[in-house]
């Protein structure tokens, strides 16, 4: 069974912020995948949803800790090397550009705690990641990310503007896809198909 992770923070306050754009893309899979309806698991510490994509099982996950805590949801599920390697976890990344995104195998956490708690809890890096860009850039592509840590907590708890709502929008139809490749067709062809964009 694969495991699709949204990485964010639960309550009303952070919809539609940056730390939340793993959840906001997992809402398009679901819909389109016509999953049932997210429900509280306490054993996960999650919302979860159980469907299928093809004749593949899939338990979607938005864990209800906060983001540095992201790992406690894995703890009971993932508990081999072997079941990490059906672990996807979607989440924001500010070292992509906004409205690219890059899906990666077995890479650190890169400073992201919410990656660094999921580390802890299934003690490999051994798993599959979708990392969404957060980061404006020049029209050449140079990144202009935020100075200092107060400016990164900023931009990463702040949301998203309009037009970047609307860019989110569309990388979330070709994750979706490139969700669907992975669980049918495996992490390498995916890679290779979506890290050329």
């Amino acid at each position: 069974m694969f495991i699709i992770v949204a990485l964010g923070n639960p309550g009303e306050e952070y919809l539609g912020t940056r730390h939340n754009t793993g959840r906001i893309i997992l809402e398009d899979f679901w819909k389109k995948f016509d999953f049932p309806e997210f429900e509280m698991n306490k054993k996960y510490q999650s919302l979860s949803s159980e469907g299928k994509v093809g004749k593949e099982k899939v338990l979607l996950l938005e864990p209800e800790t906060f983001m540095n805590k992201s790992g406690n949801a894995l703890k009971t599920l993932v508990t081999s090397a072997k079941k990490a390697e059906q672990l996807i976890v979607v989440h924001d990344d500010l070292d992509i550009p906004l409205g690219k995104f890059k899906v990666s195998f077995n890479k650190s956490s890169g400073g992201h705690n919410g990656i660094e708690s999921i580390i802890k809890a299934v003690k490999t890096q051994g798993f599959i990641r979708i990392r969404i860009g957060i980061t404006p850039a020049s029209p050449s592509g140079k990144l202009k990310k935020p100075a200092g840590e107060k400016a990164i907590i900023d931009h990463i708890l702040g949301k998203f503007k309009k037009p970047e709502a609307e860019t989110i929008k569309k990388v979330s139809k070709k994750v979706s896809e490139a969700l669907e490749m992975i669980i049918k067709e495996g992490r390498e062809k995916a890679m290779g198909e979506f890290n050329s964009l």
